[in-house]
């Protein structure tokens, strides 16, 4: 462990003496505040973050919002043949959501 921080220290020291360390994002300033996490709050939000940083949205997160919209549309619904269309999109969606939450969940445990 002592031999790995070691090395750690003079892979920092190398970069920060070659300039591979100036100009980065958020230099000089302080480390936001984070909540402590632990276990499983802690791998989520580190692996939301990275994922935010990138771009990327999760399939759970593009689910809910098209499952929002599912359930406007189904309490808009004039007539009972477009509640019943409605109604079907919605139950298929929640069903979506579910697994891509599950699958979430598993994956980080």
């Amino acid at each position: 462990m002592r031999s790995f921080r070691s090395l750690i220290e003079r892979q920092i020291a190398k970069a920060r003496a070659s300039g591979g360390l100036a100009g980065l994002k958020g230099e000089g300033a302080p480390l936001p505040d984070r909540p402590v996490e632990t276990g499983e709050q802690a791998a989520v939000s580190t692996a939301m973050r990275i994922m935010a940083e990138a771009g990327v949205v999760p399939e759970e997160f593009t689910l809910k919002t098209q499952l929002d919209a599912a359930r406007k549309a189904y309490a808009a619904a004039p007539d009972a043949n477009t509640r019943k269309a409605a109604m079907a999109k919605l139950a298929d969606l929640e069903m979506r959501y579910e697994i891509a939450r599950e699958a979430r969940r598993k994956f980080m445990s």
